[in-house]
């Protein structure tokens, strides 16, 4: 109520109280619609958050005669984009992808108009730019929806954490992904099969790739790693493994020890440097991310001072994410009203980037085998010879049929390490596949301690 009320007074005092703050949208997809109707739904609602009126001043798409929805103004669709940016106070970035997605902002930005966006892709490429054109143009970059969807994610990493030191967030930030494993876990589903439910249902595109390749989520771990620890970590920066790989054999493993699969999202600061990478692991049954299910997301937050926090919503979907896209707009919009901007995004720490050989864990191994008597031998004497300690062994998972190329029946050998390094471990691993009786590629899964 104080904000609304200073916002009106000033609005009196510049004698632009009654004059619209216009938002132009660039997007009418699943999200770009949902936002669209939220503003012209909402409008008299979020006029008086703002202290100013709030005006959809046109709708930039590819197909304008294609789209029809109730609540938008045919007369305020375009195919010309530019058109829309240059009529915006604020100019709503929602089609996605890196071109022409950065040209648009940036004429925005640079122009000084403030900007919300829900693209991650362009975020963990061009991030840098981005914060730096804002702050020099006195103009605002906003962006809750690139992460997390509906979750208020961003915004507390960004301020409510900034006089706090954040070691390091872990999460699941892909709901598709998570959504299959449920699935696997609950139903029994190989993966090919979660996936094609996952499509059927609409958690999933045609083409799953960024999803289930972990690249939606490694976006995500280089935003995220960049805001925690104010230092420029770009995609590049961020070692990324999907879940393909894992199997029914995995899922029933992990069931069998109290665990769960999850792909997780981890950024941490430490003594090595930062690290941002996106993997499966195994979780314990009583960690907070474990009772994730289904395309829900949560992100998880240990700071210095403030200890661990945990973050859970809706991680998708068109009105879910539009509800964080409009919020940033309100903000926006009640700086707008109130002749400020909000605090700029400042990359001032230059912290090295850890190698992969710094990588420490426990894993999971399992190999597909053909069974013959002394390979369990062998593959221990390689673990030794590469100064790897082996913690469990299980051979009494269910085997798979025979293959024609071998004389012994194809059975699942798992392995669980103690603490170890993983550039060895994969060495090791390596080594163990020039066995003749190994088939196919073995599934390493880290193991959350």
């Amino acid at each position: 109520m104080a904000d609304q009320a200073a916002a009106g007074v000033r609005g009196r005092e510049d004698g632009r109280e009654d004059v619209p703050i216009n938002v132009g949208l660039l997007g009418a997809g699943t999200v770009g619609s949902q936002t669209a109707r939220l503003l012209v739904e909402q409008g008299d609602e979020l006029t008086n958050r703002i202290g100013r009126p709030i005006r959809l001043s046109g709708v930039a798409c590819r197909n304008p005669s294609d789209v029809d929805y109730p609540w938008l103004d045919k007369a305020l669709l375009t195919e010309d984009t530019e058109a829309v940016v240059r009529g915006a106070d604020i100019a709503v970035e929602l089609i996605g992808g890196l071109e022409p997605a950065r040209t648009l902002v940036l004429q925005a930005l640079n122009a000084g108009t403030s900007v919300v966006t829900a693209n991650k892709a362009l975020l963990a490429k061009f991030g840098p730019e981005l914060y730096r054109a804002a702050a020099a143009h006195h103009a605002d970059i906003y962006f809750e929806a690139a992460v997390g969807g509906a979750i208020p994610f961003i915004r507390p990493l960004r301020e409510s954490l900034s006089g706090d030191r954040v070691d390091s967030v872990l999460g699941i930030l892909n709901g598709t992904t998570n959504y299959i494993l449920d699935e696997m876990t609950t139903k029994g589903l190989d993966f090919d099969v979660a996936l094609k439910d996952a499509q059927e249902k609409g958690y999933a595109e045609a083409d799953p790739t960024g999803d289930v390749e972990g690249i939606d989520a490694a976006n995500k771990a280089a935003i995220v790693a960049s805001l925690a620890f104010h230092t420029d970590i770009g995609i590049d920066d961020v070692a990324v493994e999907g879940i393909t790989r894992i199997t029914s054999d995995d899922i029933a493993a992990a069931t069998a020890e109290g665990k769960v699969v999850k792909l997780l999202a981890v950024v941490e600061n430490g003594e090595a440097g930062v690290s941002a990478r996106v993997y499966p692991a195994l979780i314990p049954l009583d960690h907070p991310l474990a009772s994730v299910r289904g395309s829900f997301n949560a992100a998880f937050v240990h700071a210095e001072a403030a200890d661990d926090l945990m973050f859970y919503g809706r991680g998708a979907g068109g009105a879910p994410t539009a509800s964080a896209v409009v919020g940033d707009v309100v903000t926006v919009a009640r700086h707008i009203a109130q002749g400020s901007t909000g605090q700029a995004i400042e990359l001032y720490n230059d912290l090295p980037k850890a190698p992969l050989s710094a990588s420490q864990a426990v894993f999971a191994v399992r190999f597909q085998i053909c069974d013959r008597p002394g390979i369990l031998a062998k593959i221990s004497q390689k673990f030794a010879d590469y100064g790897l300690s082996i913690n469990g062994i299980n051979q009494d998972l269910q085997p798979t049929p025979h293959d024609p190329g071998y004389s012994g029946e194809i059975q699942t050998l798992r392995l669980v390490t103690h603490h170890c390094n993983e550039v060895t471990l994969r060495e090791c691993i390596k080594d163990i596949c020039d066995f003749s009786f190994v088939v196919g590629e073995p599934s390493i899964l880290r193991v959350m301690e």
